[in-house]
């Protein structure tokens, strides 16, 4: 198995790809490499960290926790996206914890440099303007799905977005998605998540590949 340098694994983060040579030298000398198992916290709801997480490989699920424990889940994490960008940031606490869903790996780049770099290089700065402006956008659907749609409509929205088109021009999920996590997406009970994903299926809306995954049908798009 090749190991590659840090600085050749920074090249491959889309977020430092239009660093010049000198700045990306410069994080790479920076940036530790950090391994976690599975189920193991990235950051955490609350607490503070001093460090930019970049994730390698693997995938890690976002979520925030009530005072009475119950989660929502956010968003979910893959190669190439950051962690805790919005805490080096503001200084304030994370909003919410990633949790690892499989073994991640991940570069470590502490604080001050992650500053300096925002300081320094324009394209970084654009890269993480770009990625915040995408949590907001993502948060504002999530706010008006809970607000204006009933649970077969966010249902089907969180069925549609993580839909990919295969060879077969057939829209799949590829992800294995349980009820319960499901549930957690789009607040509402497993109960009532299983009531509409056995509904979807007898309409056929939903329907099961022989390879196991989900086809969404294009008719779930439209108004339910």
């Amino acid at each position: 198995m090749v190991m590659l340098s840090s600085l050749e694994l920074i090249r491959r983060v889309p977020l430092f790809a239009m660093l010049s040579a000198a700045q990306a030298d410069a994080v790479a000398q920076a940036v530790s490499k950090c391994r976690y198992k599975r189920g193991a916290f990235l950051v955490e709801q609350g607490q503070m960290s001093d460090a930019l997480t970049i994730l390698l490989s693997g995938r890690a699920r976002v979520f925030t926790t009530d005072a009475r424990g119950r989660e929502v889940i956010l968003a979910t994490l893959e190669s190439g996206d950051c962690i805790g960008e919005m805490s080096l940031i503001d200084g304030q606490p994370h909003s919410a914890t990633v949790r690892a869903e499989s073994q991640c790996d991940a570069l470590l780049l502490g604080r001050t440099q992650f500053l300096r770099c925002l300081y320094e290089d324009a394209s970084l700065t654009q890269g993480i303007l770009e990625s915040l402006v995408r949590r907001l956008r993502s948060a504002d659907q999530k706010i008006e799905s809970l607000a204006l749609m009933d649970v077969y409509g966010r249902v089907a929205r969180v069925l549609i977005e993580a839909a990919v088109q295969d060879e077969h021009q057939r829209w799949i999920v590829r992800e294995k998605i349980s009820r319960q996590d499901l549930a957690k997406m789009v607040g509402a009970s497993r109960e009532m998540v299983s009531r509409v994903m056995k509904d979807l299926e007898e309409r056929g809306f939903v329907q099961t590949t022989a390879e196991g995954a989900m086809c969404i049908q294009p008719k779930l798009q439209r108004p339910l």
